[in-house]
């Protein structure tokens, strides 16, 4: 899994590495509401590279620049991908570019660090220069240094490139990462260091070992006019692996962090059962995405837990807050007619219409299902209190969100 600029920013402040001021925007409204001084920069935040020549960074000096360029940057298709989010990040004053990098030599089966004393878009410049320097055993700071005297470098900005390299392989080794890039390292007049730009790549090992980078692999999104973007149909895809011994279905909206769960849970328990979701849409798709996936459950009456685990922004996070508190509600107030004299129900514990009380009996008999939601990087004492339920349970993080849903298996 590749992470954006900005979120890789974020793990090169974790360990020094000298990054500008920056916010991400999602919506061009949201730079009325800067913090950053002008003149700034805006980048776009995709995955393919070449966002300058494409026309994807643009230097602006004031507001309604600003939001006129983020208009066309957040409706530039580069290399068919449209960013979610921009950042918006301090100008900087560069009057070198470098090139770093660190990567794990599959060939070589061992890290390799490498650098240019030429960064940033000229390709072709940078690799006629570039040196690199195979870790054949532990890394050393010498072998920082060795690589700077290859790259033609002298003096205090030898030392203070030897730094930063000794930075991003420690991030490197730390996090179990795959690649890391910094390009272009920026040198001011007074010989001081900027990561202007950074890749990463995380493996699959990595994110099985280090549930904090799940949370920078949240995904801001962007919306063109509308707080949710409307679709004509609730997308839902369940997965093929079932298992009817299981008591936990999982929820999320991403393959790859499905089977990061589904793994995590298959290591203390059975998970049931496993659906994609598509939490870009109204409260309403949201209440009816889950009324749907609660129907399928119908079947499976051994499933007491469902976990919820997606990779989103808060303005969504809160969405389902409200939809999940919404259900429940309709669910409880079903339970508590159960035995009245009605003719007619107007919705049953699964959100869908009968003109009896059947379903709803046959569901008060069954344990009461428990909703297990993970929101990283979340105020999650706020979500308890605001959306308080007996039948939900917030946390923040992977770990204690499979604890929780692998203890409710039990209590239930």
């Amino acid at each position: 899994m590749e992470l954006l600029e900005y979120q890789a920013k974020k793990l090169f402040r974790q360990v020094g590495i000298p990054v500008l001021p920056s916010e991400t925007i999602a919506n061009p409204r949201d730079l009325k509401q800067l913090q950053i001084p002008y003149p700034v920069v805006l980048k776009s935040q995709v995955k393919a590279g070449g966002r300058g020549k494409a026309g994807g960074v643009k230097f602006v000096t004031n507001t309604i620049d600003a939001i006129a360029q983020a208009r066309n940057i957040f409706n530039l298709s580069i290399l068919g991908e449209y960013p979610e989010v921009i950042l918006a990040e301090a100008r900087y004053n560069a009057r070198k570019e470098l090139f770093l990098g660190v990567v794990l030599d599959y060939e070589l089966q061992r890290p390799v660090i490498f650098g240019s004393c030429y960064g940033g878009m000229n390709v072709d410049l940078l690799l006629e220069n570039l040196q690199q320097v195979a870790i054949e055993q532990e890394f050393f700071p010498f072998l920082a240094r060795r690589l700077s005297v290859m790259m033609g470098l002298s003096g205090d900005l030898l030392l203070s490139v030897s730094e930063i390299i000794e930075k991003m392989y420690r991030l490197f080794r730390t996090k179990d990462l795959d690649f890391i890039e910094i390009n272009p390292l920026g040198v001011d007049e007074e010989g001081q260091l900027m990561a202007l730009d950074g890749k990463i790549t995380l493996s699959d090992c990595a994110l099985e070992k280090h549930s904090e980078l799940i949370d920078l692999a949240v995904v801001e999104t962007h919306y063109h006019n509308e707080i949710f973007q409307s679709v004509e149909t609730s997308q839902i895809r369940w997965l093929d692996w079932q298992n009817s011994q299981g008591k936990i279905a999982l929820v999320t909206n991403d393959d790859e962090l499905a089977l990061l769960n589904w793994d995590l849970l298959s290591q203390q328990t059975e998970p049931a059962c496993a659906v994609i979701i598509d939490p870009i849409s109204s409260q309403e798709q949201l209440l009816e995405q889950l009324q749907q996936i609660l129907a399928r459950l119908e079947s499976q009456d051994n499933i007491t837990v469902v976990l919820i685990n997606l990779w989103s922004s808060e303005t969504v996070y809160k969405a389902i807050a409200q939809t999940l508190l919404k259900l429940c509600q309709l669910i409880q107030t079903d339970s508590s007619i159960v035995g009245e004299e009605k003719a007619i129900v107007p919705i049953n514990s699964f959100g869908l219409h009968h003109s009896s009380l059947e379903s709803v009996e046959k569901r008060s008999q069954l344990p009461l299902i428990k909703w297990v939601i993970r929101l990283p990087q979340q105020d999650i004492k706020s979500y308890q209190s605001e959306f308080a339920h007996e039948a939900i349970v917030w946390v923040d993080n992977l770990e204690d969100a499979i604890s929780e849903a692998i203890y409710y298996t039990r209590t239930t």
